[in-house]
């Protein structure tokens, strides 16, 4: 479904913003700090979760956590709204009935890419969990409701360890629903990870091809098998209860990434070719959810690319099947997509931002 119209108001620095789109790629470009990322932000939050920034509702309004704010959007034939109250949670509404986030994966598929991502391949494996379930959403949206019955079932299960309880009636009722739950959060990983390989082969592209691999971590394993699951969750009772949480599951998976001839560890690539595979990864994502017309949002992606790369990944967004939002400090940046995009520039007046003339 194509994002047709997106209206802000009080959100980040935006007072008030409405923008039409179509299905070419959209070049947004102004100063540091004009808001060109809160625009971006403001479309992640179409997507269950708390978009790309992990942000708080309280910490998204434009005059602080007092205020509150609200993203209205046409998505295909639906209109979406989105806000947060003062104090209070965000809502969801669809054709203007209350829904739930998961509802929202189910109208638009929402791929992102951030200058803070960079690290991923040296960051802690949980920042390269949440991007693995970021991936795999965009190709099964209920693999939120799987990832939140699972984390409910563990916090109850380490509410026990922590108390020190040793009815084992209590622990394998708990044990079974987080079995049934990560054996599909493990699924559903394996499956999205398949499709990535799959969109890498053959494909014509600037962007090196990444060999990604499922770690299960420590004291895991990779088997979808709800009875191997609950075995090894009641195996590992008496050490979980000295930790006092849960020390095995798909809680603790990681991503391995190798790419080239060489098959070079992501990890152990220079700067460049980590950024480079990350940009594979992100367009791959996208081309295998062909049909889908996926939303793309790049964060100053174009500053970190020379300018035939950057040429070429504009020439890899226009061939994709996807609307694209790319943010950079100047046009200059977009040259390469003059005649084919849509350009924004934006600035900032005060704490406000707004639209250039």
């Amino acid at each position: 479904m194509t994002l047709s119209h997106l209206h802000l108001a009080q959100f980040r620095s935006w007072a008030r913003l409405d923008l039409t789109l179509d299905r070419r790629p959209l070049a947004i470009h102004g100063p540091n700090g004009a808001g060109k990322t809160n625009i971006l932000e403001a479309v992640s939050m179409l997507s269950p979760g708390r978009g790309m920034r992990g942000a708080t509702p309280g910490d998204q309004a434009r005059q602080g956590p007092g205020v509150g704010w609200q993203i209205r959007a046409q998505i295909g034939e639906h209109q979406v709204q989105t806000r947060a109250l003062p104090g209070q949670p965000r809502e969801v509404q669809i054709d203007d009935k209350a829904a739930t986030q998961i509802a929202l994966g189910g109208l638009m598929r929402v791929i992102w890419l951030t200058p803070a991502m960079d690290r991923l391949w040296t960051d802690p494996p949980e920042a390269r969990r949440r991007f693995l379930d970021r991936v795999t959403l965009s190709f099964s949206p209920g693999h939120a409701e799987d990832s939140l019955c699972y984390d409910k079932a563990m916090r109850e299960r380490n509410r026990l360890l922590k108390d020190e309880i040793r009815d084992a009636g209590w622990y394998r009722a708990l044990e079974s629903q987080m079995a049934d739950m990560g054996a599909a959060i493990t699924r559903n990983r394996q499956d999205a990870l398949a499709r990535i390989m799959a969109a890498q082969d053959g494909a014509e592209t600037s962007f090196p091809a990444g060999r990604l691999t499922l770690l299960p971590g420590e004291g895991c394993a990779d088997d979808p098998d709800p009875a191997s699951i609950a075995a090894r969750l009641a195996e590992g009772r008496s050490r979980d209860m000295a930790a006092g949480r849960t020390l095995s599951g798909p809680h603790r998976a990681d991503l391995g990434a190798h790419w080239g001839p060489q098959d070079m560890p992501a990890a152990l690539s220079s700067t460049g070719e980590q950024k480079a595979l990350l940009l594979s990864l992100i367009l791959a994502n996208a081309r295998a959810l062909d049909g889908e017309s996926p939303v793309l949002l790049l964060d100053e992606v174009a500053a970190h690319l020379d300018s035939d790369r950057r040429a070429a990944l504009y020439d890899e967004i226009c061939a994709l099947d996807a609307q694209s939002l790319l943010t950079g400090t100047g046009p200059e940046l977009f040259q390469a997509l003059q005649g084919r995009g849509q350009f924004l520039a934006v600035q900032r007046d005060g704490a406000t931002s707004e639209v250039m003339s």
